[in-house]
Parts: C-alpha cells; sequence; structure tokens
C-alpha cells in the first residue's frame, strides 16, 4: 500500500493550475454580465448637508448618506461598464396564488462568478448594491416600445463564498451572489436616467471644468439635456446652451411611475366628481325663516299685505330670508346664503349703504366670512369651512397655506424660508 502524501494548505502551484481551469470554464460555458460598479452615496449639494447628511470628503462605498434613516438613496455607480463572466440556473418565475394576493416564486436569482477574474476586473469584490445587467434578456418586444430593447438589470443583496467553490485544500474559488430585479427607483437614477438610443452621444454628469459641444447629451440634477452650443461653466437649463432632452430615458421605459400617476389621477378626479368638498352639502336645503324668538315665522299665501306690490309669499324677498343658520353639523358652512339668494356681494371691505338683510362676503378672512346686515351692523353667519379634499392650494387655510408654502422672507439681510424646522428658525444671540 502506497505511503499518503500529506498536502500542504498552500496557495502553491496546484491551486493556481485548479484556479485557472475553474476560469476557463467560466469563460466556456458561463455568460456575459455587465458589472455596473457601486461607488457611494452622492454628497448632498451645496448649502443642503446637515448633521445627519453629512458632505464626505471622499466618494467610497462604506459612506452613509442618511445617517438618521441609514439610507443611500443618491447612489452613485462607475461610469464605466464592467464585464464578467457568470453562471446562473435559468428558471421560471411563476406566481404563487395559494395565498391571499399575488406572489412571485422563484424571483431571487443565484449566480456564481469567478473570485479572482471578477476582483481582478472590478478592481474589488461584489458587494449590495452593485447591480448586473444580463444582455441575453433584453427584451426586443417590449409593448408599445418595440423599437427599444428593454434592458434586464439585477441588484446584488448578499454575496458569500459557494459551497461548490471550495477545492480539495478548502480554497474557495466562487463567490455566489444573490440577486432581485432591479426596481426603477431614486437609488439607481444613476443607471437608468440615461438616453435608450446607445448612439446617442451621453457624456454622463454635469461636470463645470468640463467643455461641452453640440450634440451632446448631459445629466444635471437628475434631469437630460442636450447641448446646443459649445460652454464651458454655464450650469443647465441655461438656455443658450442647453435644452431639454426630447427623447426617451431607461427610467422612463422600465419605470411604471408615469402609470400610477396617471391612475392616481383619474381616482382624484373621480373622488372629487362624488365629492367635491368636505363636511356638508345643504345648499339644496330649504332654511325656514325665523321670528326674533327664534320661532318659525309662518306665512300664508293669502297675506299679501306684507309686500307693496301685492303678491303672495317669496323666499327670495329680505323679509322671508332666515336671520341664522338653518343647519348645523360638521362642516357645514359653505360661505353662501341660504335658499339661493344671489344678490350678495364679496370683497376685502364691507360696503356702504347696505340695507337689513343684506349678504356680505368678506374673502381677506382665512377662511372667507359671510356676514349679514342686521339694520345697524354685520352680523357673523358662517364660514366657508368647506374645500376640496386634495392636498392643493384651493382649500384656502392657514394650515393648508403652511403646508405648501414654498415662500422665503429676507431676515436681517439673510434670505430664510418661511416654512422650516424650528431648530433653523430660532437664531442664538450673539451675546450668549
Amino acid at each position: 500500500m502506497p505511503r499518503l502524501s500529506l498536502y500542504k494548505p498552500e496557495k502553491g502551484n496546484d491551486y493556481k493550475f485548479l484556479d485557472r481551469s475553474i476560469s476557463e470554464m467560466f469563460q466556456v460555458g458561463g455568460t456575459d454580465v455587465y458589472f455596473h460598479k457601486y461607488l457611494g452615496p452622492k454628497n448632498p449639494l451645496t448649502g443642503e448637508s446637515t448633521i445627519d447628511k453629512p458632505n464626505y470628503d471622499v466618494i467610497k462605498e462604506t459612506n452613509i448618506q442618511d445617517l438618521l434613516f441609514l439610507e443611500n438613496r443618491d447612489r452613485k455607480y462607475d461610469s464605466s461598464i464592467y464585464r464578467i463572466r457568470g453562471i446562473y440556473n435559468v428558471q421560471d418565475l411563476d406566481f404563487n396564488l395559494s395565498q391571499f394576493g399575488l406572489f412571485l416564486d422563484q424571483d431571487t436569482v443565484f449566480m456564481t462568478v469567478h473570485i479572482n477574474d471578477t476582483v481582478s476586473t472590478v478592481g474589488r469584490k461584489p458587494l449590495s448594491g452593485d447591480v448586473l445587467e444580463l444582455p441575453h434578456l433584453k427584451d426586443e418586444f417590449a409593448l408599445n416600445d418595440a423599437d427599444v430593447a428593454l434592458p434586464r438589470y439585477f441588484v446584488i443583496e448578499d454575496v458569500g463564498r459557494a459551497a461548490e467553490g471550495f477545492s480539495r485544500d478548502w480554497y474557495p474559488h466562487l463567490y455566489r451572489l444573490k440577486l432581485k430585479k432591479l426596481v426603477a427607483g431614486q437609488q439607481f437614477a444613476d443607471i437608468l436616467n440615461k438616453p435608450t438610443d446607445e448612439d446617442a452621444n451621453f457624456v454622463g454628469d454635469y461636470s463645470a471644468s468640463a467643455t461641452y459641444t453640440a450634440g451632446q447629451i448631459i445629466r444635471y440634477q437628475g434631469t437630460l439635456y442636450t447641448v446646443t452650443a459649445t460652454t464651458t461653466g454655464n450650469t443647465p437649463p441655461n438656455t443658450s446652451y442647453f435644452s431639454p432632452y426630447g427623447g426617451q430615458s431607461i427610467q422612463g421605459i422600465l419605470s411604471t411611475q408615469s402609470k400610477n400617476l396617471e391612475i392616481n389621477d383619474a381616482i382624484i378626479a373621480q373622488a372629487e366628481a362624488d365629492a367635491p368638498k368636505s363636511g356638508y352639502e345643504t345648499q339644496q336645503f330649504y332654511t325656514l325663516a325665523v321670528d326674533e324668538a327664534g320661532k318659525p315665522a309662518l306665512r300664508t299665501a293669502d297675506e299679501t299685505d306684507l309686500f307693496s306690490d301685492n303678491t303672495s309669499l317669496d323666499a327670495s324677498r329680505i323679509a322671508d330670508r332666515p336671520k341664522r343658520t338653518g343647519y348645523m353639523g360638521y362642516l357645514v358652512g359653505d360661505g353662501v346664503p341660504d335658499n339661493g339668494v344671489a344678490d350678495f356681494g364679496f370683497g376685502l371691505s364691507f360696503p356702504g349703504g347696505a340695507t337689513d338683510g343684506d349678504y356680505f362676503l368678506r374673502t381677506d378672512y382665512v377662511p372667507n366670512r359671510l356676514f349679514r346686515y342686521n339694520g345697524s351692523m354685520w352680523v357673523k353667519r358662517e364660514d366657508s369651512v368647506r374645500h376640496t379634499l386634495t392636498n392643493t392650494d384651493a382649500r384656502q387655510t392657514l394650515k393648508t397655506g403652511f403646508i405648501n408654502n414654498t415662500n422665503s422672507a429676507v431676515i436681517d439681510g439673510d434670505t430664510v424660508e418661511e416654512r422650516q424646522p424650528l431648530s433653523k428658525a430660532l437664531k442664538p444671540r450673539a451675546d450668549f
């Protein structure tokens, strides 16, 4: 029986020979994978960095954009795309209808790549946040976009050493990547927000130090622009040198945002048609006139002596107009007189020569306030508190005005936003 020699666990010639053989297997039996390298979160714009959103000196993968929520929402990817080789099992993505809702089984893809080849090509090991593009899965027959072959992207969620990638000397040769299908979102705008035309002269993000020539396409703060004249240092959207890009972007095609917005607008429009305003609608109801004691001021059709023209009861007459709101409840004030009285005015100040029973809507009040003249003074009738249910300026309330406030004011020579956190609104005194 021959004597067994002890194998030394060192990366000697046997390891190198085996590793080259494994690499050759990936070159022959693998598929091309375009590797979009994650560089790190983008720094905030000048003047927008805070304690929880710092401005880093160097952009790197270990930086955290938002220290409060621990998120990297604005990710920067390398403009160069690396080509590596990978192997994975193609599988059908079947819907699981055995539970409530619609779920996808096997929506996670596991891919193996060669460690040394990947690291030597990319410059580091793969990590969560890197994006892989599989060119063999391009969809040439996408709905309504037959002229564009839609690329297929996957984002790496986890990286580990593949169990089948260990050799007899216990050294690993393969990485196992856990992939999820990329969803068009803010994190991947650096990859997706580019022209769909592969022949387009897209030169990446705008740089103040670069010189751009006519025909080039640049990206500035998430918007694509076409250069119309040679320029250096002029910032978009300067119309003398830039014009909005008129073509399609990959993000615009892959994302369902436009369709979701269309659905949302249709739902809001239908909701506004079904319930135009908050509260209760009372204009269609007749409000009974009452006397000074609050009892119904009933009149009969044969009481013709009440009017100079000997006519019978008429709801539009001043004498028959109600002197107080006839309906109480949640948000019933609409700023409109009861019983369809049409001869009332509105403005910023009360008119002169008013007579008993006149109505006037003061539009300088927020919300607008309806008054009734009792012969000697203007008496508050109701506030126009009914407003639309969508978050628009048409609601005309102090709360809505604050939420939608985008104005700025100049205080002590400094321009500040009117709506801001209390910590920014309070300015400490210099003598403390």
